[in-house]
């Protein structure tokens, strides 16, 4: 596989190329039952206001206490980003107007994170890699949400999501363009679900990015950037990067300046518009929280959470193509989600067998991935059991079946949870394979006899067999072997 460590894609204005710089802070919510300070529960939705303690309304006196879960989630994370972690942090206060923050602050990480320096590697191709690198990562309470559509004259807050926890994940400027701006977010999901430490429900919230983007001459320094706030969708995220990228060349082609400024994007009208100069760290006036002491621990405690680590995505892949010698496009597919890569490994080891990877891989990237959207489920959220992709495998592999006949069996197995076994099915119903040389012998002499002149075309022309071959397939009803009509047939036409 190629490396890249300095992608570049330009982009062609009226005066020449430019090349779009893009940098991210992701937002992820960590996976935990209760807030960052306090125990009030953090499940998405509920009743407006019905996830709120007195810490989260900051009540006079209310103190907020730290959730040990959320800081080793932080830390796992930042083992999986193959990041420093940070034995000693520091919680700050970041002073702004924050309508939907009881306290009027919110309790972040500046100079000393939990997590610093960490690299991503993230696949564009099959082929081609390149590397983002992680500035760092913090954690961080999130806002409530102000409701501005439930009366004409008044706004509504609701709190349930104040005071949740967050984990701020900051890349450096590592990526060249709209494409690997979304292929960097979808690889970082990808890391942080088979983690456990963040559900990436972009639609829920979950997990939005902050977009930074800023154009240059090649080879010049880095340009004035914009921040594109709270994209929540990696659809979106492409469009932003794109729209916002040449809006700037535009700018700067009519000898205009790019604005330091955060931005909003807008999907229906492909637009960026302007939303507030961008604010430096001082003006936030961080200071560190007096409620909270230092974050410490030991490098015990790291080692004990490295060690319960599950196979992360690089590793897993690396094992497919090693073990499994899949393809590493097939592989890539697979381990994107964690639970289709162990439906996948499953499927192959089904009984104890060890069946050709590469025809289930075939299967679950292909049929049952295909029957799974259909359903909008994942692949591990159908009723299809490893047991019977196994049992078709089986079938195709052992003659009974032809591929094409196993496509009308997984069907019938889709359409009706109480046929759960593929080989009644083809018993059942009378699908087994023909294999009798005799029978198919005769449907190829009906074939030929009814097509003379074509048969004299096919000896000239051999790539017209495969005519002749779904011809006899079709008057078989697709139980014919495939490769016993490709013989049979060559040898009657003598090619």
């Amino acid at each position: 596989m190629t490396i890249r460590t300095k992608p570049r894609n330009l982009i062609q204005g009226a005066t020449g190329d430019w090349e779009v710089i893009v940098g991210m802070e992701i937002h992820a919510q960590v996976v935990s039952r209760s807030k960052l300070f306090s125990g009030a529960s953090a499940t998405y939705g509920g009743e407006p206001n019905d996830h709120v303690s007195l810490v989260d309304a900051a009540m006079p006196g209310m103190l907020p206490v730290v959730n040990a879960e959320c800081v080793a989630q932080a830390v796992r994370t930042g083992l999986g980003l193959k990041a420093e972690i940070n034995h000693r942090s520091v919680f700050d206060r970041k002073n702004y107007f924050y309508p939907d923050l009881p306290q009027g602050y919110q309790i972040s990480q500046y100079k000393s994170p939990i997590v610093g320096e960490g690299t991503v590697t993230v696949e564009l191709t099959p082929t081609e890699s390149f590397t983002v690198g992680i500035e760092r990562l913090h954690l961080e309470q999130d806002a409530g949400k102000s409701l501005h559509d439930q009366s004409p004259t008044e706004s509504f807050v609701d709190l349930n999501r104040s005071g949740v926890a967050l984990m701020e994940i900051v890349s450096k400027p590592d990526m060249r363009s709209a494409d690997e701006a979304k292929a960097y977010v979808t690889k970082l999901r990808t890391i942080l679900r088979y983690l456990g430490t963040c559900d990436g429900n972009m639609e829920q919230g979950s997990l939005r990015a902050d977009v930074n983007v800023s154009v240059r001459r090649p080879g010049a320094p880095l340009g004035t950037r914009c921040e594109i706030k709270n994209v929540n969708s990696i659809r979106f995220i492409g469009q932003a990067v794109d729209t916002e990228a040449r809006r700037q060349i535009a700018v700067l082609e009519d000898g205009g300046a790019i604005a330091q400024e955060t931005r909003l994007f807008d999907p229906a009208r492909a637009e960026t518009r302007a939303m507030r100069s961008k604010e430096e760290a001082h003006d936030y006036r961080y200071f560190p929280d007096p409620d909270l002491l230092p974050l410490e621990f030991d490098q015990a405690y790291v080692d004990t959470l490295a060690n319960a680590l599950p196979e992360l995505p690089d590793a897993k892949r690396a094992r497919f193509i090693a073990d499994y010698h899949l393809p590493p496009y097939d592989a890539g597919v697979l381990v994107a989600d964690r639970e289709t890569a162990d439906f996948f490994e499953a499927c192959v080891g089904y009984g104890g067998a060890s069946r050709d990877a590469k025809a289930v891989a075939n299967w679950v990237n292909g049929d049952v991935a295909a029957s799974a959207n259909a359903e909008g489920v994942a692949v591990h959220a159908t009723h299809l059991q490893p047991a019977q992709i196994a049992g078709l495998v089986d079938l195709i592999a052992d003659g009974t079946i032809s591929g094409k006949i196993a496509k009308d069996v997984l069907a019938i197995l889709v359409s009706d949870e109480k046929d759960g076994d593929p080989r009644a099915v083809v018993e059942t119903r009378g699908l087994k394979q023909v294999t009798d040389a005799g029978a198919i012998e005769q449907a190829v002499d009906a074939i030929l006899a009814a097509n003379v002149a074509k048969a004299e075309q096919a000896r000239a022309k051999p790539g017209m067999l495969g005519w002749f071959v779904g011809q006899v397939m079709k008057e078989t009803g697709g139980k014919a072997n495939p490769q016993s009509v490709n013989a049979l047939l060559r040898e009657k036409l003598g090619i």
